[in-house]
């Protein structure tokens, strides 16, 4: 077997590889030299610098592995080595401690005025007055998602003896507790009891901006608020004016919106601590990359599973023909069932193979593939097929698969009950030439998931649906496709819309307020 380590990597990856393969380290290749070498390696190392492309990939006939020693993969075309049957994997866990350590650095430098004291200092000036600090000692530590960095900040602020509080919607309660985390239902309930403040989630669309003008106000005039996991979900222009006018004490920031933030009107006050980008960069975070990506790659030319797997992992389904098909049908019901139930933390996840699936021994992608779908929109950092299960059972989910030959007139069906404290939501799917939604909490739909989807429970009877089209006219957003499904006429039906636009949350709270809705949800499918 033959590596190419194309990116710096640090020594004791490189090591470990050398005693299993022939190593040769370009950390200077360009794009071109790739292209034309790249048929000769069985493995491939990077970081950020080299970018394995869709072009690159076709073009490695050999090739069995990609690692990338970090966490993101935005260099490799997933899609293209995932269609040639080579493996992806990463070191999402290399840099958890890392980014632990800094946040608490942000956390210290701030409250204690380091930085600017520091850059006094040195200016001849003896400021002491100027900087009196706080103790973290007896303050409410909040953090805003629960994941593994947020959870290593908890130990972390434990140790300097303070109360923990947390926002994680997709959290199940016991967990919290066994961590020592008082768990809240809604944001603003931590925003409101912090004194330190301290954000773990991913970018997503709910994330965006969440933490904005609103969420200051209601912040104490004396809370400080930190950020190392992604940028955007601070507004910085509303973090801005409350640092100016002081409705919260201070901040400290590792992510922007706009990177590289060489210029940021953040970057004029003294209340806040910057650093650009580098929580993830340590010689121990490194050297930690190298040797989980060298494993990973003697794994696999072992024969054996490697564990972060980024793209599918290869088990028998030679028995049943549709296997990419309903794949696709698995994450989208996953993805579909886990926004459906909003911040409700699933406890409990039954899945009903129905139908020529059933006939397969080995349904264990289904279940991860499902599983994905589920964590995907809610986690940090991305669940592949390798580590869902591991990762649902560290949120407390349990999983629970079942058969039935009976599939309704369809070839296959698949069933994803989700059980959480406020009852029971379930989908159910199919592959009809393109992934199709069959029924929604029992309700029969004929529904392509994808896009931005509005669905909405309310009492069948006249004027209902035009009150919910009414609003989204109002609103100026287009209704491209509406599905209906009802039990009796006058009883109760469910509304599924696709729409160019996605519902806002004050669209949705429109909707919901009306008479005769029931409930309403937006779900976010691109």
């Amino acid at each position: 077997m033959k590596a190419l380590v194309a990116d710096s990597l640090n020594e004791k990856g490189i090591e470990k590889l050398q005693k299993v393969c022939d190593v040769v380290v370009d950390t200077s290749i360009t794009p071109e030299e790739l292209l034309e070498t790249i048929n000769e390696y069985d493995a491939i190392l990077v970081r950020s610098r080299t970018k394995v492309t869709k072009e690159v990939i076709e073009k490695a006939e050999n090739l069995k592995i990609i690692a990338r020693a970090g966490v993101g993969v935005d260099n490799i075309d997933v899609a293209a080595a995932t269609e040639k049957g080579i493996m992806v994997v990463n070191a999402p866990e290399s840099t958890t401690i890392t980014v632990a350590e800094h946040t608490m650095g942000l956390i210290l430098s701030a409250i204690r005025k380091i930085a600017v004291a520091d850059e006094s200092t040195k200016a001849g000036k003896w400021e002491k007055k100027r900087f009196m600090g706080m103790e973290l000692k007896g303050k409410t530590l909040g953090v805003i998602g629960m994941g593994r960095i947020g959870s290593q900040v908890v130990k972390r602020c434990q140790a300097f003896e303070m109360d923990a509080i947390a926002y994680d919607p997709y959290l199940p309660p016991h967990v919290a507790e066994d961590m020592g985390v008082k768990l809240y239902e809604e944001q603003d309930d931590v925003l409101k009891r912090a004194d330190i403040i301290t954000i773990h989630v991913p970018l997503t669309e709910e994330t965006r901006h969440s933490i904005s003008t609103e969420e200051f106000k209601i912040m104490k005039d004396t809370a400080l608020i930190f950020n190392a996991a992604r940028g955007g979900v601070i507004d910085e222009d509303a973090l801005y004016v409350a640092l100016k006018e002081g409705e919260i004490s201070g901040a400290g920031l590792d992510v922007y919106e706009e990177e590289p933030a060489k210029e940021n009107k953040l970057f004029e006050l003294d209340n806040i601590v910057c650093t650009p980008h580098i929580a993830a960069s340590t010689k121990e975070a490194q050297a930690a990359a190298a040797v989980i990506v060298a494993n990973e790659v003697i794994d696999c030319f072992e024969g054996n599973t490697p564990n972060n797997i980024i793209n599918m992992p290869r088990i028998d389904t030679s028995g049943f023909s549709q296997t990419t098909e309903y794949l696709e049908v698995c994450e989208k019901l996953g993805s579909f069932l886990t926004q459906y139930v909003k911040k409700n933390p699933i406890k409990e996840l039954n899945i009903t193979y129905k139908g020529e699936i059933t006939k397969l021994q080995n349904k264990e992608l289904f279940k991860r593939t499902i599983l994905q779908g589920v964590l995907n929109p809610i986690t940090e950092s991305p669940v592949s097929a390798v580590n869902a299960t591991s990762v649902a059972e560290s949120r407390g989910i349990t999983i629970k698969e079942a058969e039935a030959e009976e599939s309704e007139g369809y070839e296959t069906l698949i069933e994803v009950k989700a059980i959480t404290e406020k009852g029971v939501s379930s989908v159910e799917g199919t592959f009809l030439h393109e992934v199709t939604i069959t029924k929604i909490n029992g309700y029969k739909v004929d529904v392509k998931p994808e896009g931005y989807m509005f669905i909405a429970k309310y009492k069948d009877i006249p004027g209902s649906i035009g009150a919910v089209g009414t609003i989204f006219g109002e609103e100026n957003i287009n209704i491209g496709i509406m599905q209906v499904g009802r039990d009796i006429s006058g009883g109760e039906a469910i509304m599924v819309l696709t729409l160019d636009t996605e519902a806002t949350a004050d669209v949705t709270k429109k909707v919901k307020d009306l008479d005769h809705v029931k409930d309403a949800t937006g779900i976010n499918l691109l």
